[in-house]
């Protein structure tokens, strides 16, 4: 990859003329079709704020003391990067039905922050383009990505020319694109095998010395640390070890820890790996009987006790959905909006819960397929959807014109404490109890065909 593209990472020491600029910063918006009622600020993956919309789906908050640098805004199950720098004032619009594509910033900020967009969107428009090129051997796909990097480079020397941007702000949107194509080349050998990579183009990883291993700025920005990890996976494979294999097995993450004490000097940058490391092992759920072996080495790699108290959470909150054990509680709102908890709900049939979202309604009328079919080949079973959002008249509108029974209709009350309890991480999942609220299985794919298999394993 050309030297000129990554040089640009490099700071920009000039003046950037924001001795002007008032100390508070700003940050409204409106959500149209909201399918929560707060938004969320958070920064270095702590909880900042939580801002309720009015009436008009709209929220205001002013900050006198900011840590200015890369944020993350949430309206659940959404949620973006943003840059904050002292004097802005934000001001975003975005419609749920299209989180991503409809989102605009407007107010003095948000060119850098259209900018991210705009490249959030290109880089996932290019995903399908990108698929079908990794048949090709190195060479040609190193062209292809560098030919794409070089169209980026060009756009941002373009928008750097016209905006007065912090030397912050030069390094986020720069990183924004560079290391999402970093990243597509670490995949790409990881797919095809790095001794195969090597041996077609000797030069294919010349790229990596014009990165930062251990950038303080970027130590939370998601695009940096997706390459970083698939920087971690390249590394931590033995010599003719296969990635797919390898990436399941406890033994990997923990070489992956040991790769991240060895080369991240960074304390913020090590610490938030080693907690990614940290997920990714403990939900991989068939290798329950070893995360205590993991874990042991995660605490000596990890300096923050914040990170210990969540990881070790998220281990009590796996030991608690293992079979044979009570489904943990939680709260449920039924379609008439009443309260209950999931224990009453849920009691005296053998139950099947899955699970979807206001904000991907096309996921939802698949789910309603395939629990049709479920319903048809297990008759014996109570099928149950369960919202991630709170119920509202649009949804109540749409399952009565589809027929679904609102009776086995629940949304989560508490999102945040739901999750924890019930160890939800993707809406494919699904879990299955007895009569009595006892697990079957905790941990299922409600889409595999395994998921048949315990069903009628266990058909009542």
């Amino acid at each position: 990859m050309a030297k000129g593209i990554y040089l640009v990472l490099l700071l920009c020491l000039c003046a950037c003329g924001t001795e002007s600029l008032p100390d508070q910063a700003y940050l409204g918006g409106q959500i149209i079709n909201p399918s929560s009622k707060t938004v969320s600020l958070f920064k270095n993956n702590k909880r900042l704020d939580s801002i309720a919309l009015d009436e008009n789906n709209r929220f205001f908050k002013s900050y006198d003391s900011l840590d200015y640098g890369i944020f993350k805004f949430e309206h659940l199950p959404e949620s973006q990067s943003l840059i904050i720098e002292k004097g802005d004032s934000l001001w975003f619009r975005t419609n749920t039905t299209d989180f991503n594509s409809s989102l605009v910033f407007s107010g003095r900020g948000s060119a850098k922050n259209n900018f991210l967009m705009e490249i959030y969107l290109v880089l996932q428009n290019e995903t399908r383009f990108l698929s079908s090129k990794y048949s090709k051997n190195s060479i040609e796909f190193g062209q292809i990505i560098d030919s794409l990097l070089q169209v980026k480079r060009n756009n941002w020397i373009l928008f750097d020319s016209l905006n007065d941007l912090t030397p912050s702000a030069k390094i986020i949107s720069q990183a924004a694109y560079v290391y999402p194509y970093a990243n597509r080349k670490e995949r790409y050998a990881l797919i095809r095998g790095r001794d195969n990579v090597k041996e077609q183009d000797s030069t294919y990883f010349n790229f990596r010395k014009y990165l930062n291993y251990g950038e303080r700025e970027l130590a939370y920005f998601e695009p940096y640390i997706t390459y970083m990890l698939n920087f971690l996976n390249q590394e931590a494979l033995l010599i003719d070890e296969n990635f797919f294999q390898a990436k399941n097995k406890t033994d990997f993450n923990i070489r992956r820890l040991a790769i991240i004490d060895k080369l991240i000097a960074t304390e913020e940058l090590r610490n938030n790996l080693a907690r990614t490391v940290a997920y990714e092992e403990l939900i991989n759920f068939k290798n329950f009987k070893e995360h205590e072996r993991f874990l042991k080495y995660f605490l000596t790699v990890n300096t923050s006790q914040d990170y210990v108290t969540e990881i070790l959470s998220l281990q009590a909150s796996l030991m608690k959905m293992q079979v044979d054990q009570p489904l943990p509680e939680i709260m449920l709102q039924n379609t008439f909006l009443e309260k209950s908890t999931s224990t009453s709900v849920l009691k005296g049939n053998p139950t099947v819960l899955y699970f979807w979202s206001q904000t991907q309604m096309n996921h939802y009328k698949r789910t309603q397929e395939r629990v049709k079919n479920y319903e048809n080949d297990y008759p014996g079973y109570r099928f149950v959807g369960i919202c991630i959002q709170h119920q509202n008249k649009l949804v109540y509108d749409y399952q009565k014109v589809m027929e679904i029974d609102t009776a086995n209709q629940f949304a989560i009350v508490d999102f945040e404490n739901a999750s924890k309890q019930w160890v939800l991480t993707l809406l494919n999942k699904g879990i299955v109890i007895d009569e009595n609220g006892l697990i079957i299985e905790g941990f299922g794919n409600f889409y595999s065909s395994s998921f048949t298999d315990i069903l009628e394993k266990n058909k009542p």
